[in-house]
């Protein structure tokens, strides 16, 4: 029974050491994108409360900038980071609410940011930039190129900063296929994808 006793306090110990490593892992895996992209109206975040008691809500940034958190209540978000959203919340919780409580923020749909992509694409239009969207998801999004779209002209307009105007940037689609990465851009806020005719 002394034994027995020992191995079922070992066991627990483990388990409370797996829950703990787990939380941290899930806390250090968000992304450096989480931590710059800015919150705007309309995104729609998921705040998780992991601890003491597991609560999920996906919430939408409404008009006036802040989104509704449980026990809390409101909170402005409009032009936080997701991780400082994430910490403003959290220290919210902890003043008088929750004991030691542990939240991530996550972006699940940016409804503020959109790109456009237009051409020889399925669907062509606007859609809503999510985490890490590339050129290469993006023309998934839009389903694929028509009979006549070709994957080696691509290009972004990406709004100047400094002046009107666009720049101009060349994708090669082909080096995304051939596996190359860095050759797959991001998208940004206001980029407009072209999808142009092969040349026959």
């Amino acid at each position: 029974l002394f034994q027995q006793g020992i191995d079922l306090k070992i066991f627990r110990r483990h388990q409370m050491l797996k829950k703990t490593a787990f939380l941290l892992f899930i806390l250090s895996a968000v992304s450096c994108y989480s931590q710059v992209y800015t919150i705007g109206v309309g995104d729609i975040l998921e705040v998780a409360i992991i601890q003491p008691d597991k609560m999920i809500s996906r919430v939408t940034v409404s008009p006036g900038g802040d989104i509704s958190v449980p026990y809390v209540g409101s909170v402005y978000v409009k032009g936080r980071t997701v991780s400082s959203a994430q910490n403003i919340i959290q220290q919210k919780l902890a003043a008088g609410y929750l004991k030691y409580p542990v939240v991530t923020v996550s972006l699940v749909e940016s409804r503020s940011r959109t790109f456009t992509i237009s051409g020889e694409i399925i669907k062509p239009g606007n859609y809503p930039i999510l985490e890490n969207t590339t050129v290469l998801k993006a023309i998934s999004m839009a389903g694929g190129f028509t009979k006549f779209g070709s994957s080696s002209r691509v290009k972004i307009l990406r709004p100047r900063k400094d002046r009107p105007g666009y720049m101009s940037i060349k994708v090669d689609l082909n080096a995304v296929l051939d596996g190359d990465a860095k050759a797959d851009i991001v998208i940004e806020s206001g980029d407009i994808i072209v999808i142009s005719e092969g040349v026959f």
